[in-house]
């Protein structure tokens, strides 16, 4: 299927929307959006703020993104699917998302265009470098373990499976949905579009952590992980290959 893909960086900046779910990031998303822009005036900037209690909505508004704001604290799938709802209704080809935190790298975004453009795959996972080192023991051993039961569910192995910072086409958001209100939409989006025959890549970016706050319930997301997982091997023999 023809995806109508760019044939230059500078030409894919047009045809893009960078999404940034945020939830009581005031501090940080304004330095965000501004990094995005300068990589150039025709991206196009969405935060969905969803819910925040703090001055995100205003300061992302101020940095030049367009703002669509929750009246209530919905859950990052929730946010997700909102930014995809307005990107469905714009002609733009792809979606770039990103955290508002600060631990993605808005200068990297290049990296998964270009992958895009030279690969064509329908989503660009931004892979981080497992430098142990910087990394927390505990994230070192989720990001694994969660990456493989990702990849079992799906089929195949898919290399950081947790990270945010995606490139994600047109027709994958347009045919895979997802009903995950919380943090597991992301593996629910690589599991479904896996298994409908879309395809996967990674562009290497750099591993970033921050002093951000987690919004991650230490029992009630695990938990919520696991029954993703459950119902995602009994989704994907119903499903797959179907697009």
């Amino acid at each position: 299927m023809n995806q109508d893909i760019p044939t230059s960086l500078e030409s894919a900046y047009g045809a893009l929307l960078i999404l940034i779910p945020a939830y009581n990031a005031g501090e940080a998303v304004g330095g965000v959006v501004r990094s995005v822009r300068t990589l150039s005036p025709d991206l196009a900037i969405l935060v969905v703020d969803d819910g925040s209690t703090d001055a995100t909505a205003r300061t992302a508004e101020a940095a030049g993104a367009v703002v669509v704001s929750h009246t209530a604290n919905m859950g990052k799938g929730v946010a997700l699917r909102t930014g995809f709802d307005y990107f469905l209704r714009t002609d733009l080809k792809a979606v770039v998302t990103l955290d508002a935190d600060g631990q993605h790298s808005p200068p990297e975004i290049p990296n998964l265009i270009e992958r895009w453009l030279h690969t064509h795959a329908d989503i660009i996972i931004g892979t981080r470098r497992r430098d142990f080192s910087r990394m927390p023991a505990l994230r070192v051993v989720t990001n694994t373990l969660s990456s493989l039961l990702v990849s079992l569910s799906a089929g195949r192995y898919i290399h950081d499976s947790q990270s945010g910072f995606r490139l994600i086409s047109r027709r994958a958001i347009a045919n895979v949905e997802t009903s995950s209100a919380s943090y597991g939409a992301e593996s629910e989006i690589l599991i479904k579009a896996v298994s409908r025959g879309y395809s996967v890549d990674s562009a290497p970016i750099s591993t970033i952590y921050a002093d951000e706050r987690s919004y991650v319930h230490p029992v009630k997301q695990p938990i919520r992980f696991l029954w993703l997982i459950i119902r995602s091997f009994f989704w994907r023999f119903q499903h797959v290959g179907k697009k």
